[in-house]
């Protein structure tokens, strides 16, 4: 079934211009938490331009209480004068707040845990507490004329009644959205859209989906709260983040595009990009087969889904490579049909008959069978020598002139 997320909400305070749902993106602060990441300071400031340089509307740009070269580094962020937002990561400590002050950022998050197993083993205080502290930080922060995301720390795990009493708590003080924090992952689609749709009547914010990928349902919740009314998520570029990791960038964004028919305004052609080097700069491969960006995601090897996609990309393709920076690969090796043969010597130069390319066919399959892989360009022609020699025919096919030989046949797709 095809799904229908166009009717998201837009907030009626919003200038036309803007999209419905904005990205707020977290690479540079929960990404570099997944265990085993550093960036370099030079790495954390070309990231930053390439989030602001795809489009992505507000960067949350680390922990400014951290001091040392993390604060030096999110200065010089700030001091590039990119168009996208800059916000910073605290704790609710009026001192996290001066120190995001220092650095000159527009915006702050917030955090503070809403759940009473947090409350009381983490914090070990009480409900009441975390309100008085929300409310003292919030205001403080309003005071600097910063915009000001409160966010709720396992908020999937808390009373729901005192969520809500969280909200309004930093609402009332003058808080702009509100950060509902899947942190351990553990809602499914259907659970986020009762919750976030009882928030956003109830409690009067802007909601941002912040979610986890431990039961592999990050991407899912975060599109179920922006069904249900949430207007911004937190995203990281290739799903980077605590333990399994957050809602990715490029999952989001072209999920709402062309599932949900919202484009959230990026430049998805430059997506690959950014990933590779997220990817290089966190010591973390691309799989082949990641959703988006994977090499796979437009790599045809059987002979049904190849002859489809030579025929017409939308017989298995949802959307363009060039979308997201990739290219279109027609693989040869042990699923591969004649079609695909024909099409891969034409770019030789070659035209091969249906008999050739069921010679030459059941020689790949063999040797692929044999190598466990795919084949590559050379091993194509080395089995096309064999091939002839088998034959012991000496003249390739292709050298032949016109009107010589036998007739060119263009071959059906095998399955």
């Amino acid at each position: 079934m095809t799904s229908d997320l166009s009717s998201f909400v837009i907030a009626p305070q919003r200038r036309p211009a803007e999209p419905a749902v904005l990205i707020d993106d977290t690479t540079l602060r929960d990404g570099e938490q997944t265990a085993g990441v550093v960036f370099s300071n030079h790495e954390k400031i070309r990231i930053a331009k390439l989030l602001d340089e795809v489009g992505v509307h507000q960067i949350e740009v680390g922990i400014p209480a951290m001091g040392g070269d993390e604060k030096t580094t999110i200065k010089q962020i700030v001091e590039l004068g990119l168009d996208t937002s800059i916000l910073a990561w605290n704790r609710a400590v009026i001192d996290d707040v001066r120190a995001s002050v220092d650095c000159g950022v527009d915006a702050v998050a917030i955090s503070m845990s809403s759940s009473d197993i947090h409350i009381e083993h983490k914090l070990q205080k009480s409900r009441q507490w975390v309100l008085d502290q929300i409310r003292e930080c919030v205001a403080f922060a309003k005071d600097q004329n910063l915009y000001v995301s409160v966010n709720a720390e396992d908020a999937s795990r808390s009373d729901l009644e005192f969520l809500l009493r969280f909200a309004q708590a930093a609402k009332e003080e003058g808080a702009d959205r509100l950060r509902f924090c899947d942190t351990l992952g553990i809602l499914d689609p259907f659970d986020t859209f009762n919750v976030i749709t009882f928030l956003k009547k109830e409690g009067g914010l802007d909601i941002e989906m912040h979610t986890h990928d431990d039961f592999g349902m990050a991407t899912a919740n975060a599109l179920a709260g922006i069904k249900a009314g949430a207007t911004y998520v937190n995203t990281t570029v290739n799903g980077l983040g605590e333990r399994a990791g957050n809602a990715a960038l490029e999952e989001v964004a072209m999920a709402l595009k062309y599932l949900g028919k919202v484009d959230v305004g990026l430049d998805t052609s430059r997506f690959r990009e950014l990933s590779e080097y997220v990817a290089a700069a966190s010591a973390r491969t691309i799989p082949a087969w990641k959703s988006i960006v994977g090499t796979n995601v437009f790599a045809h090897e059987s002979g049904i889904h190849a002859d489809g996609v030579i025929k017409n990309p939308l017989n298995y393709e949802a959307f363009a490579p060039e979308d997201v920076g990739l290219e279109r690969q027609i693989v040869v090796g042990k699923h591969s049909g004649s079609r695909t043969i024909y099409r891969k010597f034409q770019e030789f130069g070659l035209e091969l008959t249906q008999e050739d390319c069921d010679g030459v066919l059941a020689l790949v399959r063999q040797t692929a069978i044999e190598l466990k892989r795919a084949l590559f360009d050379k091993e194509l022609m080395y089995i096309y020598q064999d091939y002839l020699g088998h034959l012991g025919d000496a003249v390739p096919m292709g050298n032949k002139a016109a009107g010589e030989g036998p007739a060119v046949a263009t071959p059906g797709a095998a399955t």
